[in-house]
C-alpha cells in the first residue's frame, strides 16, 4: 500500500521520482532499442557473408 502511495505522490508531482509514464516510456525505448540492436547484428553479419 506505502508505494502505491508513493507513487501516486510521484505521479502527482509531489515526490521526486521516476513517474509511472516515464517508466513505461524507458520500457518501450529499452525494448526498441534492443530490436534496433538486433536488426544491427543481423545486417552486419549479412554484410560480411555477401561482402
Amino acid at each position: 500500500m506505502r508505494r502505491w502511495v508513493a507513487q501516486a505522490e510521484i505521479d502527482a508531482g509531489t515526490r521526486a521520482g521516476t513517474s509511472t509514464a516515464e517508466s513505461a516510456e524507458m520500457r518501450r525505448l529499452r525494448q526498441e532499442n534492443r530490436e534496433l540492436r538486433r536488426a544491427n547484428e543481423i545486417l552486419q553479419r549479412a554484410a560480411a557473408f555477401f561482402g
